[in-house]
């Protein structure tokens, strides 16, 4: 089960936003890069200015909005012709960049180590190329959790709003990352399975 299972009804809600766009001359691929854009502009800040807890509190309305994004460009792209090549690589390469600046601000934090945090983004990233991965063996591409992206952004959002809210260095702040990698290489490991099942 993934978050992901629930993106038929949030496109639904998006369709009027995405109509209005459209006709406005926004492109999929338009969407695409400013979404990079806002996610390396929020993790630069962060990085920054690690020790402003309150601005944590931008990680989860970021990701949200980022889902959104997500959404419209897809639906842009799909509904109104706009499909390409080259948005096919902004749509795969973007999201691991903002992956990557949305989870590197945790390692300037007390109780988070670097060693962990680069291991999550590192399998983020191949978790996403797994999935990429799949459609040269003849499969459709894998979204399959346990921890996709709507999962992980679920999850770091709310970790966002757990430091902003002050909550105190616990056994979990040591535990997470190492059990969000865990993860990972399950979501690696199921789209790799999923898609030899399919292919098969």
């Amino acid at each position: 089960m993934s978050i992901y299972q629930l993106k038929p009804a949030f496109q639904n809600l998006l369709r009027p936003l995405v109509r209005t766009l459209f006709a406005a001359g926004c492109t999929a691929n338009a969407v695409t890069i400013a979404t990079c854009v806002l996610s390396i502009a929020l993790g630069l800040l962060l990085c920054l200015y690690s020790e402003q807890r309150a601005l944590f509190l931008l990680l989860p309305l970021v990701f949200v909005v980022r889902m959104a994004l997500n959404a419209v460009d897809g639906m842009l792209a799909r509904e109104f012709d706009q499909k390409s090549d080259l948005g096919a690589f902004l749509n795969e390469l973007t999201d691991v960049v903002s992956d990557a600046a949305l989870y590197l601000p945790f390692a300037f934090l007390p109780h988070f180590d670097w060693l962990t945090v680069s291991a999550v983004i590192f399998l983020s990233a191949l978790s996403e190329m797994t999935g990429t991965v799949a459609v040269m063996v003849g499969a459709a591409r894998r979204y399959d959790g346990p921890m996709g992206k709507s999962d992980r952004a679920f999850v770091f959002g709310a970790l966002g709003l757990a430091i902003e809210l002050g909550l105190q260095p616990a056994a979990w702040q040591k535990a997470i990352f190492p059990a969000i990698a865990v993860l990972l290489c399950a979501t690696i490991v199921n789209r790799v399975r999923k898609a030899l099942a399919r292919h098969a």
